[in-house]
This record gives structure tokens, C-alpha cells and sequence, in this order.
């Protein structure tokens, strides 16, 4: 498990058995635009499929989270990134998002992406560049 202290101490952890699962579940399904309403057996089973990152205060909670999708040979998502709104602003998005991306060089990936509405600047300080060909990404969404 990578543990990572150092950033104004906070911890990174990808140990499955801190996750505070409530706590995420009740960011993304009340906080999160892209998941408004998401059940918690829908977030216990993303979790289950995921790689996860979480990043934890000097007492130990948690106070970030970010998933990733991935088949550890070509391909990654990153999704579901969230900091606690009194956590903001002190650099922990950028961080989970290189750890990520650490994390997952050795593989060396053809391609990681992400999806974002807002925080692109964020995303960027960790490497990423908007998709180059736009034109050749389609999507298959659920109906609505």
C-alpha cells in the first residue's frame, strides 16, 4: 500500500480498509455534481472495482478521495476525484491526481483520461492535456 506523508500533513493512502465509505458515499451522492444520488451499493461496488486513492488529516480522517478504472495493461479512468470543501485550495487534487499517475507509470498505459466541468487547471498540474482529437471519442450513455 502507498502511504505518502508530506503535503501540509495530510497522508495519501491507497489502503482499501481505511476508506471511510460512508463519508464518500455522502460526498459523491449529495455533493458531486456527476453523481447526485448515487446509491451506496452503487459506490461500495465501484470502490470494489476501482483502485483507490484517499487522502487523510493529522487526526486521520479522511478528507479526499479519487478512483481509478483501470486494466493495468492499456487503459485508465480517472473519476470520482473529491475534496472536502474545507480542504479546498491546499493543492490535494493535484496530489491525488500525481499519485495516480505514479502509481499507475509502470504499467505504462497508452492512455489515461478524465472527465471534468471545472477543474482542469487542477488536472493539468499533474500532466493533463486536453483530448487532441475530440472528433474520435464517443460515449455510450445510459438512457435517461
Amino acid at each position: 500500500m502507498i502511504v505518502n506523508s508530506g503535503n501540509n500533513g495530510y497522508e495519501l493512502s491507497i489502503d482499501p480498509d481505511r476508506l471511510d465509505v460512508d463519508l464518500v458515499h455522502r460526498w459523491l451522492s449529495t455533493d458531486a455534481f456527476w453523481a447526485l444520488g448515487r446509491t451506496r451499493e452503487t459506490v461500495e461496488e465501484s470502490m470494489r472495482g476501482s483502485l483507490n486513492f484517499a487522502v487523510y488529516d493529522a487526526t486521520g480522517g479522511q478528507v479526499a478521495y479519487a478512483r481509478v478504472v483501470t486494466d493495468r495493461a492499456t487503459f485508465a479512468w480517472l473519476c470520482d476525484v473529491y475534496v472536502a470543501p474545507a480542504h479546498r485550495g491546499k493543492g490535494l487534487g493535484t496530489w491525488l491526481a500525481t499519485a495516480m499517475r505514479d502509481h499507475l507509470a509502470p504499467y505504462r498505459l497508452k492512455r489515461v483520461l478524465l472527465s471534468t466541468r471545472d477543474a482542469h487547471e487542477v488536472y493539468a498540474k499533474a500532466g493533463f492535456v486536453p483530448v487532441p482529437h475530440p472528433e474520435s471519442l464517443m460515449i455510450l450513455n445510459e438512457p435517461e
